[in-house]
């Protein structure tokens, strides 16, 4: 659900647009043979994603189109910093989580942070298709969305990389580091 409020000026949608440019144009193995002027399109014609989008950038986590449905025209963004953008990391899970925590409790929870943004977390698929993409959480890690069996029993998934490879781990839902934090999808 993305809160009320959240069209940008036009200055700012501008400047946002500008930025999404030129990484777009400095990654394009992460979205081979999709055109900016496309994207550009799809994005003017859709401010509240637009708003969703700054708040990605906004956060740290540099987002980039990923993918580009030849027949619905949806466009993929994820958030393609280097390592867990860095303004959304030491969170738990989810509101239950930060609700159990007795001391000590953080800011927010990933899930909850993600959804005011518009977003949602990436799926471990979606997180291993983005190591494909370049290497990422190399230093830090990323929450990702968790089955519901798992998270019944207190438990939540995240992934990072080391050792060449990708790693998924558990970790009860209401525990949070310094160096986890959540990526996320967009689709326009």
């Amino acid at each position: 659900m993305t809160p009320k409020n959240t069209k940008l000026t036009k200055t700012q949608t501008e400047e946002l647009l500008a930025v999404l440019k030129l990484r777009f144009e400095k990654n394009p193995q992460r979205h081979p043979n999709i055109a900016w002027k496309e994207i550009e399109i799809k994005l003017r014609a859709n401010a509240d994603k637009l708003w969703s989008l700054s708040q990605m950038e906004h956060t740290g986590g540099e987002p980039d189109v990923v993918a580009l449905e030849p027949l619905s025209k949806e466009i993929t963004f994820y958030d393609c910093s280097t390592e867990s953008p860095k303004n959304r990391r030491s969170l738990c899970y989810d509101d239950e989580a930060l609700l159990a925590r007795k001391e000590n409790k953080p800011a927010d929870s990933a899930m909850n942070l993600a959804e005011n943004m518009g977003l949602r977390l990436l799926t471990e698929q979606e997180y291993r298709y983005l190591q494909t993409l370049g290497e990422f959480d190399l230093k830090t890690s990323s929450w990702i969305q968790t089955p519901q069996e798992i998270r019944k029993l207190n438990g939540a998934l995240f992934c990072d990389r080391r050792y060449n490879q990708v790693f998924v781990y558990h970790n009860g839902a209401e525990s949070y580091y310094a160096a986890r934090g959540f990526r996320a999808v967009l689709r326009v």
